[in-house]
């Protein structure tokens, strides 16, 4: 009868020690992909700092016609970042801020809200045609008949 119990006692660890070894192996994939999905999706890429600011460049006032019939007097200044090569032309961001606020009204521009999202659109697009030689626009006069 000892010979019965030995055999069934052996055939017990070996299902034990398979359950155990599946759920090390288990646990061991499952840490390694929580792991290595954390440094694929969480992981921050680091953005770049902010360009140093350089010299502001103030444009000429411009007078234009709004879409109503009524007129705006807009002055500009451009803040150019510290690596902006040579003498910002500023020409190319007045005709921009021109064909910006002509097609809008009095009333589309009479609220500070409208005025700012004008400017970011405007922003945009100086970015775009400067080349990134621009970092900030402020209007320095905005006057509205």
């Amino acid at each position: 009868m000892a010979k019965s119990d030995e055999s069934t006692a052996k055939p017990a660890e070996k299902k034990k020690s398979k359950k155990l070894l599946i759920i090390i192996v288990a646990a061991v994939l499952v840490l390694g992909g929580g792991g290595a999905a954390y440094f694929m999706f969480f992981k921050g890429e680091s953005t770049p700092p902010p360009p140093e600011p350089g010299k502001v460049i103030a444009l000429e006032a411009i007078t234009l016609n709004l879409k109503d019939g009524h007129f705006l007097k807009l002055s500009l200044a451009l803040q150019a970042t510290a690596d902006a090569t040579g003498e910002l032309d500023g020409s190319r961001a007045l005709d921009l801020a021109v064909s910006e606020f002509s097609n809008r009204s009095i009333a589309e521009l009479s609220t500070s809200e409208a005025r700012e999202a004008g400017k970011a659109e405007l922003l945009k697009k100086i970015e775009e045609a400067y080349e990134g030689q621009v970092m900030d626009l402020y209007f320095t006069q905005f006057v509205m008949q």
